[in-house]
């Protein structure tokens, strides 16, 4: 009887220490400072890739539409209210607070994960990295937490056919845009000691080399509301929680399969091999045109 209460007990501990640690269990807290691409990136999608894992997060977006590294330093000078500040919480429900400022939303949480990124126009070259970035890290870490590990988004590349007048800077043409904002990201993460890149871009150009093609855009640059964003979603999910995304079994709701397994392959190969496209396309497959 004595072994029967000692093994009861035993179990009972057990069960305490389960529960306390799932009450316990850490929430991740990831901050953009962007624009629209980082909207394309981060409130949609990656807080449900991450609760398929069975990760919690917390996940915010400093919005202001075409937003350069440029503006974001002057609004840290004046202290301006002008951001949309987007916060995805652990419930998955977005929440949205106007006339915010960076040092508010900075304070807002404490955040183990804090994004930069250049607006689309100038996202290949490295010049306007170098005349803004150094302030801007310099601004943001002084109001984080030591823990907090900055990272720059690289973002993708325009669709070939693309009408945005930023596409000239690069003779309008696909492949340059992709290598320079590879080269420019790259070059600005080793000037200013940033550890880690988030290859958004190379996951888009990896996935426009299977079936789907060159249709992950719903306007020439912004992503396409399923397989686009999904793609870039699934990067920032392995990049930033290292784990690897194929077979992920979250998608979203009218996404078929194939578009989903491309997605994750993309995302998958970018982290591997940030600074090339891989081919998915490499084993045999079909092309086709996307709707």
């Amino acid at each position: 009887m004595k072994k029967y209460r000692i093994v009861a007990i035993c179990m009972f501990m057990l069960l305490i220490l389960a529960v306390g640690a799932y009450g316990q269990r850490k929430v991740v807290k990831i901050l953009a400072i962007g624009n629209s691409f980082s909207q394309d990136a981060v409130e949609q999608y990656l807080h449900e890739l991450a609760e398929a894992e069975g990760i919690s997060t917390i996940i915010g977006n400093m919005y202001i539409g075409g937003c350069s590294l440029e503006r974001h330093v002057k609004n840290a000078r004046d202290n301006a209210s002008a951001y949309a500040y987007r916060k995805i919480g652990t419930d998955g429900k977005k929440r949205e607070k106007s006339k915010m400022s960076l040092e508010t939303v900075l304070a807002d949480e404490d955040w183990d994960y804090v994004s930069l990124q250049q607006a689309s126009p100038f996202s290949g070259m490295y010049e306007t990295y170098e005349a803004s970035l150094p302030e801007l890290i310099e601004y943001v870490k002084v109001r984080l937490p030591k823990k907090t590990k900055l990272m720059l988004h690289q973002t993708w590349a325009y669709a070939s056919t693309s009408k945005h007048s930023g596409f000239k800077n690069y003779n309008r043409d696909q492949l340059t845009m992709y290598q320079a904002i590879v080269d420019a990201v790259k070059k600005a993460a080793k000037a200013n000691k940033v550890k880690i890149i988030i290859p958004s871009g190379t996951a888009i150009q990896n996935a426009r080399t299977s079936f789907i093609g060159d249709h992950l855009n719903r306007d020439g640059y912004h992503l396409d509301v399923k397989v686009g964003r999904y793609t870039a979603a699934c990067t920032w999910f392995e990049r930033i929680f290292k784990h690897n995304v194929v077979g992920n079994p979250y998608g979203p709701e009218g996404l078929d399969e194939a578009r989903k397994t491309v997605a994750q392959k993309a995302a998958h190969a970018a982290v591997k091999h940030p600074y090339k496209v891989t081919d998915l396309c490499s084993v045999p497959c079909r092309r086709v045109e996307a709707p």
